[in-house]
C-alpha cells in the first residue's frame, strides 16, 4: 500500500541507506524524515531546519556545495495544489504548471558536487535528467498493489 511517507516503504529505505553519504545531504520536502542532515517542509508541523518553499530552500545552497540530494516532491498538479491549500497558500500557474519542478531541477542541478548523488520520488523515471548533467544508476519500481499508482525511484549521479 501507498504511504504518504516515502521513506518509510521498505524498498525505498533500504536504495537511501545504499547510497547514503556522508557530507552535505538536503531534503527539500522533508515532511517527518530525519535522514539528511539539512531538512525542509513548507509545513511547520514538522521539525525540519526550514520551512520554506522548495525552490527558495534549494536556492539557499552555494554551487557545487551539497553532496546528495533527496527529492521527494508532490508528484502531480494536484498533489501541489493540495499541499498549498491546505497552507492557506495561493494556487496558480507557477505550482500547477512543469516549471514547477523544472526550477528545482535546475537548482538541484547547479548545487549538486560532481559525483554527487540525487535520489527522486514520482511518477516517472524522469529523475533530474541527462540534460542536467545526471546519469543515472539505477531505478527501483515499488509497486503499491491495486489501482494506486507505483512509486518510481531514480538514483542519479551528477557527472
Amino acid at each position: 500500500m501507498p504511504n504518504k511517507n516515502t521513506f518509510d516503504i521498505k524498498p525505498i529505505k533500504e536504495i537511501i541507506n545504499k547510497y547514503l553519504i556522508d557530507g552535505i545531504v538536503i531534503d527539500p520536502f522533508a515532511n517527518k524524515n530525519k535522514i539528511a542532515n539539512i531538512t525542509n517542509d513548507l509545513d511547520t508541523q514538522y521539525d525540519t531546519n526550514y520551512h520554506l518553499d522548495a525552490l527558495d530552500f534549494l536556492k539557499m545552497f552555494n554551487k557545487n556545495s551539497v553532496d546528495m540530494v533527496l527529492y521527494d516532491p508532490p508528484y502531480s498538479p494536484r498533489q501541489v495544489s493540495e499541499c498549498y491549500k491546505k497552507l492557506n497558500m495561493a494556487v496558480n500557474m507557477q505550482t500547477t504548471q512543469a516549471s514547477y519542478w523544472t526550477n528545482q531541477k535546475k537548482e538541484i542541478s547547479r548545487i549538486v558536487k560532481k559525483g554527487g548523488i540525487v535520489i527522486t520520488c514520482g511518477w516517472n523515471s524522469g529523475g533530474i535528467g541527462k540534460k542536467y548533467g545526471f546519469e543515472i544508476i539505477e531505478i527501483l519500481l515499488v509497486p503499491h498493489g491495486g489501482w494506486h499508482n507505483d512509486t518510481i525511484v531514480v538514483v542519479e549521479r551528477k557527472i
